[in-house]
């Protein structure tokens, strides 16, 4: 990962203007750090099978990272969760403005599908991954999370509604990574079971997420927290105790799942999902 940090940095949008911070903008959540989980789970897939196309899969680790990262910036705007803080740092409408904020998400949004359609693989795997990042990352899956997720504040819904809300909103933008990091490597054959897989840890993740929000402060957490009170949260809905246990059955089922994967795969995937699989028990 030290290495697609370089990418990264070497990476970042050049936009040279007059404007005092455009593209100063773009850049703080960026180089704010963030735990790159799914870039991590992109390139483990990359090199369990190939570890030759680890460089030319930076470009889809980049996109994915940029797409989730301009999510960040409009989830945390105030019309929306109205955070004061993401990775360590102010938020960008904190440091700058509104206007700012929504520009610099907006900007990364379609920056991720240039840097992905200058990926050194071939036009066809290229079409591919851009139409399931787009797919998952758009209307039909973290948009309409965010959708129902917004709408729907103050409002109880059912326990299988709040999953459907999470594996949208969370879920399938980690699912992608895993599948397009099979098709880069022309494993299409395993490319929906790990699709599978990554939709129960997306949630697995969410649920995580929402358990360590009242569990941890800001400093902690490294972005706001008890900010939760209002959203259709699993903490919220079912009580800390209870989310505890579906995020201890859902771990437990991953780890099993994890066992049914080949050597190469378990053996690239393992450190990354060792490290947060439990970390709700932390």
């Amino acid at each position: 990962m030290e290495q697609f940090e370089a990418f990264l940095a070497a990476h970042l949008p050049s936009v040279p203007s007059f404007h005092p911070h455009y593209e100063n903008s773009m850049h703080q959540m960026l180089i704010g750090g963030g735990k790159r989980f799914r870039p991590a789970l992109l390139l483990g897939v990359v090199r369990a099978y190939n570890p030759l196309l680890t460089q030319s899969a930076f470009h889809a680790a980049l996109a994915i990272e940029l797409l989730h990262t301009y999510s960040l910036i409009h989830d945390d705007l105030p019309a929306m969760d109205n955070a004061d803080l993401r990775r360590g740092i102010p938020t960008l409408h904190k440091t700058y403005d509104e206007v700012s904020a929504i520009l610099a998400g907006d900007a990364l949004n379609t920056y991720a599908f240039e840097v992905l359609s200058n990926a050194p693989l071939s036009d066809r795997v290229i079409v591919k991954l851009v139409r399931a990042l787009a797919h998952n990352g758009g209307m039909k899956g973290m948009v309409l999370g965010q959708a129902i997720d917004c709408h729907f504040e103050n409002q109880r819904l059912e326990l299988d509604q709040v999953k459907m809300l999470h594996i949208h909103k969370t879920g399938k933008l980690i699912a992608a990574s895993l599948q397009m990091g099979a098709f880069i490597v022309g494993r299409d054959e395993i490319a929906n079971a790990l699709y599978d897989f990554g939709i129960d840890l997306g949630l697995l993740f969410q649920i995580q997420d929402d358990i360590l929000d009242v569990t941890q402060n800001d400093e902690q957490a490294g972005k706001t927290t008890n900010n939760d009170q209002s959203k259709n949260s699993f903490v919220t809905l079912l009580g800390f105790d209870q989310a505890m246990e579906e995020a201890n059955v859902l771990a437990d089922k991953i780890i099993q799942q994890m066992m049914s994967f080949d050597e190469n795969l378990q053996r690239e995937l393992s450190p990354t999902l060792n490290h947060y699989i439990n970390r709700h028990k932390d």
